[in-house]
């Protein structure tokens, strides 16, 4: 029972920890995105929020971007702190802009999100990621 009253974590714990989340919030924020890279890759007109002027066809492939192919480097832990920026930008504009508006239990997912990856810019890969894997062989 004592542990339970610990303030402090373990490397290793905190390492087993990130890599769970990493690859449970990537996995989660993939399922929203693999439906944007369906719609992009059928061509056709773009219907898309446009919440920051840049047009509906680069709102989405910039979300698109960000919620598949950074999620897929997270879940690895490849470039985990770069691969946040993308998410973070693109929760934040959900969240702020394009449910700014909204009642808060519309933009509470995205909210979340943004702290997961705000999380992973802050701590990174650890150790069990490729990040960590490439910096060790540098090493050598």
């Amino acid at each position: 029972m004592r542990w339970i009253f610990q303030t402090g974590t373990g490397e290793r714990y905190l390492d087993w920890i990130i890599l769970f989340l990493r690859i449970a919030i990537a996995v989660m924020i993939m399922t929203h995105g693999w439906p944007k890279l369906v719609r992009l890759l059928e061509g056709g007109e773009i219907r898309f929020g446009d919440p920051v002027g840049l047009g509906p066809a680069l709102s989405l492939a910039l979300a698109t971007f960000a919620e598949f192919v950074c999620a897929i480097l997270i879940a690895l832990g490849l470039g985990t702190r770069l691969a946040s920026i993308p998410l973070i930008i693109n929760m934040s504009v959900a969240a702020f802009i394009a449910h700014g508006p909204d009642p808060f239990s519309d933009k509470e997912m995205a909210i979340l999100y943004l702290l997961f990856f705000i999380l992973f810019f802050a701590t990174g890969g650890r150790r069990y990621s490729l990040d960590h894997l490439l910096s060790e062989k540098r090493r050598i």
